[in-house]
């Protein structure tokens, strides 16, 4: 108990890296014996019953495997939201619901294994049920294993996690030997591997403060349980569903052979795995977005490479009796196949995956990653590949190759990009202080004077006589003009609406001249021109008269500025200039009035008291592209953007003035 308290106080106290190369050597010397263990294991049920039964037994676990989509999901999610609460109470309000949960999840899949026992056994041409109703049991205590493990990892116990991971591998070896020789043979295996999994929930039991305020409720985006069960389903699907496939394809001798060449492989992923679990709550304890948290992607990438080529090198250099004499000659005779070649082409697909999987954990650790879903795409898309591709072993491990490939370049496009300019602007210091905050408003307020300053554009032409009143004088307090005006604001602008947040606040803000160095133009046509990368407002204001900006850009665009600045002196209300932000500290990008700002700004001396500023905040802005551009929130943009051209804003418009009675004869 000492010594655990005494590991938690030591980490807050150590850097990031620090703590990582800490973590990563507690869970790497676990993984070792884990894997010496594993190996015995598998060793000894594939001598000891044969190519066929050790086919048999692989095929059943890797259905407990499988079900560890959901296991590995309660383990992360329940880390992620650990490892962010402030306090050892917090913590442990959040492992009891989350806990509780995973026991329903346990008896709910595990109701489902019973159910379907018979079409399972079917399916994967083993001999009895009596496997499947085994497999049920331990899947009934697997599923909270994960949230109890979770726990451990969110608060950096990695003493702990790494024995209680060696204390299911050793029951797992141990049980197998004393069942097996007592004539129990695959019923014994499957059997032990149930047991495994109880002994390792019973003392994976982590220790827990009293709840001082016991009203407290556990509050989180439940997008994050979508997002781990999503992750973690695509990594089960990708690491698992070949050796289910091959089963049913493949002759019993075959598949144990494959299962022998998988279990050989994944070793290189086990001990990636143990890295990533060191990096997440780590990256997800970190708030202020530093660069030293892109030190630490950096220095996770660099320790899984290297164990991924220490690990193939080692393959490639092992002979080839070396796996006869440990696996048996059985797996030296069948279809011709060359166990060496087969090894390496497995780990070569693994340790590809294995830095997909840093780079996915990485952003999951720190926002809502959609490259979850991409993975689960790209699982799918493995099962497919190998159904039309299974002339031979090589050729499904070929598949899986390809496609492995295919996912560590799509998730790493948001990092290239990164790399290529040399870094980002979220990277940049923010600067000291805040923006005050006049008084809260309301969305329909804001709406209001974004149309007051929008309202000559050619979208409204029809509309411009009509409601000319109720967008120039607006009764924010008549909830039938609040409702024509959103509607009106949504044929031109609700793509551009909706990527905001749903919990954004919005406040007028008092924007000063200091405050003018958190501000940062839209990212998008031709402000991406001139700010080559870097969206500071002052960076951009200075580029459009510079003439090597300048040149080629669109005329139409420049000389918009240009009289917005000529007539900058004149006495006239500029209208407002919407920002969106994380917080009161910025930085902050202009969601509309771009064009005005950056003409103020070419002045000697801007006249910001012309201008109303409206503020925009959400813990949650990251995720909207006109703040924060990558592949995760342009797919999520051009989601909405797909809705929009199905959605007439026209014909809704209409409808909305037919319902207020509003005069509209122009429209």
């Amino acid at each position: 108990m000492h010594s655990r308290i005494i590991e938690r106080i030591s980490a807050t106290t150590k850097t990031p890296r620090e703590r990582l190369l800490n973590g990563s050597a507690i869970l790497l010397t676990a993984l070792c014996i884990l894997t010496l263990a594993n190996f015995g294991y598998n060793i000894a049920v594939a001598r000891i019953l044969g190519p066929i039964s050790y086919g048999h037994t692989t095929a059943v676990y890797t259905l407990l495997v499988l079900t560890s989509s959901v296991t590995l999901s309660f383990q992360i999610l329940t880390a992620k939201i650990v490892a962010q609460r402030s306090t050892a109470e917090l913590q442990a309000l959040a492992y009891r619901e989350f806990h509780r949960w995973g026991w329903a999840a346990g008896i709910l899949v595990s109701s489902l294994l019973l159910l379907f026992r018979n079409a399972i056994t079917s399916y994967l041409n083993i001999p009895a049920p009596l496997l499947i109703i085994l497999l049920a049991v331990g899947t009934t205590f697997y599923v909270p294993l994960g949230a109890r493990r979770g726990y451990l990892l969110g608060t950096c116990s990695f003493r702990h996690l790494g024995s209680n991971l060696v204390l299911e591998a050793l029951t797992r070896l141990f049980g197998s030997l004393l069942l097996m020789k007592l004539g129990f043979g695959v019923p014994g295996v499957i059997a032990a591997n149930a047991a495994a999994v109880l002994v390792a929930y019973l003392f994976a039991r982590p220790a827990l403060s009293d709840l001082s305020a016991p009203e407290c409720t556990l509050s989180f985006d439940y997008r994050e349980g979508l997002q781990a069960a999503v992750f973690f389903a695509g990594q089960v699907v990708i690491n698992n569903c070949d050796i289910v496939v091959v089963k049913h394809f493949f002759s019993p001798g075959s598949a144990g052979l494959y299962a022998a060449v998988s279990m050989v492989g994944r070793v290189v992923f086990a001990f990636s795995w143990s890295i990533v679990n060191s990096m997440f709550p780590i990256a997800a304890q970190t708030h202020d977005r530093k660069k030293d948290d892109h030190g630490v992607l950096g220095l996770t990438m660099l320790m899984v490479s290297i164990t991924c080529v220490i690990f193939i090198v080692s393959l490639r250099l092992a002979p080839s009796w070396i796996w006869l004499r440990l696996f048996g000659p059985q797996f030296g005779t069948i279809g011709g196949a060359d166990f060496r070649h087969l090894l390496i082409l497995y780990a070569l697909s693994t340790a590809v995956y294995s830095l997909s999987v840093a780079l996915i954990a990485y952003e999951m650790s720190r926002k809502i990653a959609n490259t979850g879903w991409f993975q689960l795409l790209v699982g799918g898309a493995v099962v497919g590949g190998i159904y039309l591709f299974h002339s031979s072993l090589a050729q499904v491990i070929w598949v899986q190759v390809f496609m492995m490939a295919l996912l560590v370049l799509c998730v790493s496009i948001p990092y290239l990009i990164t790399l290529f300019r040399g870094g980002d602007e979220e990277e940049k210091p923010i600067v000291p202080g805040f923006v005050k905050m006049r008084r809260p408003v309301t969305e329909n307020e804001v709406i209001a004077e974004f149309l007051k300053t929008d309202f000559h554009a050619p979208e409204f032409t029809q509309y411009q006589s009509a409601l000319h009143d109720l967008v120039v004088t607006p009764d924010l307090e008549h909830e039938g003009q609040n409702k024509v005006r959103r509607a009106l604001f949504n044929v031109r602008h609700r793509s551009l609406w909706k990527q905001l947040p749903t919990d954004t606040e919005w406040y007028e803000a008092e924007v000063g001249t200091k405050d003018l160095e958190r501000i940062r133009v839209f990212p998008r046509a031709q402000w991406r021109r001139f700010a080559a990368g870097d969206f500071d407002l002052a960076q951009v204001a200075h580029r459009i008269v510079d003439d090597r900006y300048r040149s080629g850009a669109s005329a139409t665009f420049l000389a918009k500025i240009d009289d917005l600045r000529d007539h900058s002196n004149e006495d006239y209300a500029a209208g407002a200039v919407l920002l969106i932000g994380l917080d009161e500290r910025g930085p902050f990008t202009i969601l509309d009035g771009n064009h005005r700002l950056v003409a103020a700004m070419q002045t000697s001396s801007p006249a910001l008291n012309r201008f109303r500023f409206f503020c925009g905040l959400s813990p949650n802005m990251a995720q909207c592209c006109w703040f924060r551009t990558n592949v995760a929130t342009l797919t999520r943009y051009g989601r909405h953007r797909v809705w929009h051209y199905t959605h007439d804003a026209e014909k809704e418009l209409h409808r909305v003035l037919q319902h207020s009675g509003t005069n509209a004869q122009a429209a």
